[in-house]
């Protein structure tokens, strides 16, 4: 007669406390992951498809298995915060003159949010028992979370690699708590994409090798926010006036038709960041820039690379009376800004930029600039 395990009369409470702390799902996980996710991940690595995510290569041992980053973890306790948004994200891709940045960064950073309820959870567990011993995880640490988010049942990991929940759609923001509590598992989530590609097929950029199968060095989200150098001009153009981020593919996902707009009124966008203008974006310095975006995970990338993800967005606009606002940043001190302003000068005001070449190119020592320069 097998003996019941007494770490799950906590469970029904976890659950209670997860939702009264604002998880909208919470789910249990054994601590560790299916064979084909390991293998899926070191042909990720193996491909270099990280890009400049080089940390991705550098901590793959510890990121293959939860007991390889805590050998003590039993269980992992997944949650998710839903972040559906009342405004299709694709509406925005016909404004050429707005900025379109990802739903997720609209509002506050949810890395503070969810470590906050993480935490707070985790508390709560270790004060109803002296077994426990905690750790917790929001996207800031070696961890597999969507392959352990479908293992706990919370949704499946969908052909363009993130989450898919029958209940919130693509719209999910994951943690985890890892414990040493042995807890039981939640039923894992089946696949249910079925034959659909509508994900796969709406990329912009062709970033998906196969279903499930993603080169990140060609994701518009990678591009614009992990990249730290000046993007391919073979993709520049592909990028439309996506600044910050990418939905497209959780965007045109058929199992939105059930998700939620989110009720937490902590994560509500900003109005500002709904639809900025490029010309308001393009003319911040770095003052503006960090006053803008204070609490905002876009805040992260820089000045810098900001701006030169506006001028990409300018440069595909069309909108010539941008020019002369693009025009002096051909002077600025940052030559991956100098770069992007050359580009986007030549798109939109071909003749402005002519006749500033010669004498601009024969002062500028940065190859890359100078490559700009010689580009038209």
């Amino acid at each position: 007669m097998s003996r019941s395990n007494p770490n799950n009369d906590i469970k029904p409470a976890l659950v209670a406390e997860a939702q009264r702390l604002g998880f909208d799902d919470v789910r249990i996980a054994k601590a560790s992951v299916h064979d084909d996710v390991s293998k899926n991940f070191d042909a990720f690595i193996v491909g270099e498809y990280y890009g400049d995510m080089a940390w991705m290569a550098e901590k793959a041992d510890r990121r293959r298995t939860p007991q390889a980053l805590w050998p003590e973890v039993r269980s992992v306790i997944s949650v998710a915060v839903n972040y559906g948004s009342a405004v299709d994200p694709l509406a925005l891709l016909d404004q050429p003159d707005r900025g379109a940045i990802s739903v997720y960064a609209r509002g506050r950073d949810y890395h503070d949010i969810l470590k906050k309820r993480l935490k707070n959870l985790a508390r709560w567990l270790v004060e109803r028992s002296d077994e426990a011993d905690v750790k917790v995880f929001v996207d800031t640490a070696p961890v597999l979370e969507k392959p352990l988010a479908e293992s706990a049942g919370l949704g499946w990991q969908g052909k363009h690699t993130n989450l898919v929940s029958r209940k919130f759609g693509s719209w999910l923001f994951l943690g985890e708590v890892f414990t040493t509590l042995d807890l039981s598992p939640d039923e894992p989530e089946q696949d249910h994409c079925g034959s659909c590609t509508k994900c796969l097929d709406i990329c912009p950029t062709n970033a998906f090798l196969d279903a499930r199968r993603l080169d990140a060095r060609r994701c518009i989200s990678y591009l614009t926010i992990e990249h730290k150098g000046h993007i391919p001009v073979e993709l520049r153009s592909l990028m439309g006036n996506r600044i910050y981020g990418c939905d497209d593919c959780l965007a045109i996902c058929p199992w939105n038709k059930f998700a939620e707009v989110a009720a937490a009124t902590v994560l509500n966008p900003r109005i500002e960041l709904e639809a900025p203008q490029l010309a308001d974006l393009v003319q911040l310095d770095d003052a503006a820039f960090r006053t803008l975006f204070s609490g905002s995970p876009i805040k992260r990338i820089g000045r810098d690379r900001f701006v030169r993800n506006v001028l990409i967005a300018i440069g595909n606009s069309g909108v010539s009376d941008l020019d002369r606002f693009v025009e002096p940043l051909c002077d600025d001190e940052s030559p991956l800004v100098r770069a992007m302003a050359i580009w986007a000068l030549s798109r939109i005001s071909l003749a402005r930029a002519v006749n500033r070449r010669e004498i601009d190119m024969g002062q500028e020592s940065d190859l890359d600039v100078r490559c700009e320069w010689a580009a038209f």
